[in-house]
């Protein structure tokens, strides 16, 4: 009986590999594009939901900045991160962070805004202002337009840094800043008083958006269990709408393939590294 027991115990437990380890909590950073309430309340129902779909836990992170997010991405601490596509590209260095999942409808690509009343309607208008920025090391917001204005127009500007997308749109809505460098997607979420104030100027070269990656110490079992289920999740009314908060249009899988091509642009230059 004593055998008998002891190799049923022994099966049950080969049948269940993810409960083993339900009781870890896995990180998740998200890069901080909007202010800290916005991102919980964006990315935390999409957690329960996974939590729901796969019997693991999930701790979403917060960063206050892109370059702290950035710090703590490239030293590895999160198990999953929302991650901007340069981020993942300097982690092929170091971490090795995988993409897992991505938006498959739409491209990243910066933008330049400046009030409606301003008389700024092209980037040359821009030599020698003053333009806000969310932070040094955002890809679409700050390097993408960097590389246009100094490399490819040969602009010298007056960048500031204030943190958030929404920061730079308020800034330029109140006229605190000539242009501010931004992303489609960030725009489309402010409120109609913001955006009524606002032009956009300029549209950057496009890239893959960002995706959804796991640290290689994370189990294989688990990182493509939460891939399948957030693949799921996307097909379905409930996950459709979760993830247009994000926004993610339509989910699809992610390779590190898709950003291969960042490694060509020469951002480099304009990126900087952690303090």
């Amino acid at each position: 009986m004593h055998i008998l027991l002891l190799a049923g115990l022994i099966v049950l437990l080969g049948q269940t590999p993810l409960h083993a380890t339900e009781q870890r909590v896995y990180s998740v950073g998200i890069v901080p594009q909007f202010e800290v309430k916005r991102t919980h309340e964006i990315w935390r129902p999409i957690l329960d939901a996974l939590e729901q779909r796969t019997g693991l836990r999930f701790q979403l992170v917060g960063s206050p900045t892109i370059s702290a997010f950035d710090g703590e991405f490239r030293s590895g601490r999160f198990d999953f991160a929302y991650a901007n596509p340069y981020h993942v590209m300097l982690a092929q260095q170091s971490e090795d962070y995988i993409p897992l999942i991505r938006d498959t409808a739409r491209r990243l690509y910066g933008v330049v805004v400046t009030r409606k009343d301003s008389g700024i309607d092209q980037m040359t208008d821009l030599a020698g202002q003053s333009i806000v920025f969310p932070d040094p090391n955002a890809l679409g917001a700050t390097l993408l337009v960097k590389q246009e204005l100094i490399n490819r127009l040969h602009l010298q500007v007056n960048p500031r840094y204030v943190k958030t997308h929404d920061s730079v749109y308020l800034n330029v809505a109140l006229g605190l800043a000539a242009a501010g460098g931004g992303v489609q997607k960030t725009l489309n979420q402010q409120n109609d008083e913001i955006k009524s104030l606002l032009k956009i100027i300029h549209k950057t070269i496009d890239v893959a958006p960002h995706p959804l990656v796991v640290h290689p110490r994370v189990e294989p079992q688990v990182a493509e269990a939460v891939k399948q289920a957030l693949l799921a999740l996307g097909a379905t009314a409930e996950g459709r709408a979760l993830f247009s908060a994000v926004p993610i249009h339509q989910i699809g899988p992610a390779s590190i393939d898709d950003y291969k091509p960042l490694a060509e642009m020469n951002l480099q230059q304009f990126y900087l590294g952690t303090h």
